[in-house]
Order: structure tokens, then C-alpha cells, then sequence
């Protein structure tokens, strides 16, 4: 398995997936991370972007695991008995003394759900349950901060995760088929459900300077595209990183007649709300 690996991703769902060989697990409110102990512990973010740096706590934990492991998680910190995603946007943007001082005051947790690779074996090709005793066995006695999401195939016990565990930060469920193998971007075998109102969409421009763009256009499910309202210094920062990675294009223009340079960005949240006014919230970087 060659670094950094292209990740699975869930296609979104209206209802719980229900039937014979679905299970369930609880969508953390993180950073989607792979961490990486081969040669040496990494961490990789969802674009592939090395982030061991930003979290260095969840790396050094990762040291205790076996070597040649690959897990699939989310980087998540806990606040106050919640997850907090401001704290985790921080600590990811942050860096020198104020990451440092970040880590302190807010250290960082693992939330596994996926193992991609165990004793140097690739698990890519296997089922999900086979993938998913894998991670089992990997994390069996491990302490924190590195943890396997709770799984059930209890379509009831989903519900109850959806319905009660808001409050702790839990976006929803993320339903995944038993004889699923792990394949890189979307697949319909991962399916989530979210209790809150948010839409993904696809960036494909932005105004400003690319080292800090001030709104971007995004293409909505439905084909329609939108200007987002202005973004926060934080969005900015997030969505600025992944236009690195980026090719930029030429100029264009929305239908309001302002101009934007396009691009192939990344998969934002938008407030779902906000799709039938004229421009968009953005909320996160996904």
C-alpha cells in the first residue's frame, strides 16, 4: 500500500439503510484521518496531505500500536463531555507556539472505524466484517486516545444514536454493507444519515486571492451553483490548503455577474436552510 491512500467516502442517504448484512456505526465529528505506522507513524488527511504535524498527540499514541498498520478514523477532541469540531478546525490550522499551547489545553483523540492494512497485509479487498475484526484485534487493550468506533448490525440501536447522542457531538450514522470491500471515493455500499440540516457540495470557484479566498461557488446536489456568503478566516484557511493542491482555471461569472476564478475544490457543507436564498453558508470543509 503506497502513501497517502485515496479514501472511501459515504454517499449520502434520505433514510437509514435497512435489510440483511447492514451495519452501523456512529459518525464522529472530526477530521477524517488515516493513521499510518510503517516506517514511521503518520498522519494523512483526507486529501492526502501529511498533517502528523497538527496532530502529533494522536501520532505519538500510535507508536503503541503494531507496526504496519494503516487505520482509517476521525481526529476528534472532546470538550466539556462533546465534540467539539471549532476545537478540532484549530488545532488543524494552527501552528508553532499556538499549536503547541492547542495541544496542550485540547489533546486530540482517535476515533478508528476502518483497517486497511494489519501485519503488513493490504484488507483493502476484504469485507468490512473482516476488515472490522481486523480492527478489533489491532486495538484490543489499547487505551486512549486511539479507539474503534462502536459498531452494531441492530438497525434500532442506530436510531437510538441518531436520536440521543446529538447532544455528545455524534452527526449521525454511517450504515456500511457486511460484504463491502473498501474501495477509494464515493461508494454506494457506505451510505450516512445526518440528524443536522447540512448538504454537501462540490467547490468549483472562489473569489479573492487563492491564498485566501474570501466566498466560493459551489456546484448543490441538484446541479445548481451558488456563492457561498463570506467565509470565516477559519473556512478560509481550510479551503485555501486544499486550493493548493489544486489547479485553478480561468474567469467566470455567477448569475448575480460576480467574478470568480474557477477550480476543482474541495466538498464543502453548506447550511442546508440557506439553499433556497440567494447565496450559501458554508460550515465546513469535509
Amino acid at each position: 500500500m503506497e502513501y497517502p491512500v485515496a479514501v472511501a467516502l459515504a454517499e449520502r442517504a434520505d433514510v437509514l439503510p435497512v435489510g440483511p448484512g447492514w451495519w452501523y456505526e456512529p459518525k464522529f465529528d472530526g477530521d477524517r484521518t488515516v493513521l499510518w505506522w510503517r516506517d514511521t507513524v503518520r498522519i494523512q488527511t483526507r486529501s492526502g496531505r501529511d498533517a502528523t504535524e497538527q496532530w502529533l498527540d494522536i501520532a505519538s499514541a500510535g507508536m503503541d500500536l503494531p507496526p504496519d498498520t494503516v487505520l482509517d478514523g476521525e481526529a476528534v477532541i472532546w470538550r466539556d463531555g462533546r465534540m467539539d469540531f471549532g476545537a478540532v478546525r484549530s488545532r488543524a490550522s494552527a501552528r508553532g507556539r499556538r499549536l503547541t499551547d492547542l495541544m496542550h489545553r485540547y489533546p486530540a483523540s482517535f476515533a478508528a472505524f476502518d483497517c486497511l492494512m494489519h501485519a503488513g497485509v493490504d484488507l483493502r479487498r476484504r469485507p468490512y466484517v473482516e476488515r472490522r475484526a481486523a480492527l478489533l484485534d489491532v486495538l484490543a487493550g489499547q487505551p486512549p486516545p486511539i479507539q474503534p468506533v462502536p459498531a452494531t448490525d441492530d438497525p434500532d440501536v442506530a436510531r437510538a444514536w441518531i436520536e440521543q447522542l446529538a447532544g455528545q457531538g455524534i452527526e449521525g450514522v454511517v450504515a456500511k454493507q457486511a460484504s463491502a470491500t473498501y474501495r477509494a471515493g464515493r461508494t454506494p455500499a457506505w451510505r450516512k444519515l445526518r440528524h443536522s440540516e447540512t448538504v454537501d457540495a462540490q467547490v468549483i470557484g472562489y473569489t479573492g486571492n487563492v491564498a485566501r479566498p474570501s466566498k466560493v461557488v459551489v456546484e448543490l446536489p441538484d446541479g445548481r451553483r451558488m456563492l457561498s456568503r463570506a467565509l470565516t478566516a477559519a473556512l478560509s484557511r481550510d479551503v485555501a490548503r486544499h486550493l493548493a493542491d489544486t489547479e485553478t482555471g480561468g474567469r467566470a461569472r455567477t448569475r448575480d455577474g460576480e467574478a470568480y476564478t474557477t477550480t476543482s475544490g474541495p466538498v464543502v457543507e453548506v447550511a442546508a436552510g440557506t439553499t433556497r436564498h440567494a447565496t450559501v453558508t458554508v460550515t465546513r470543509v469535509r
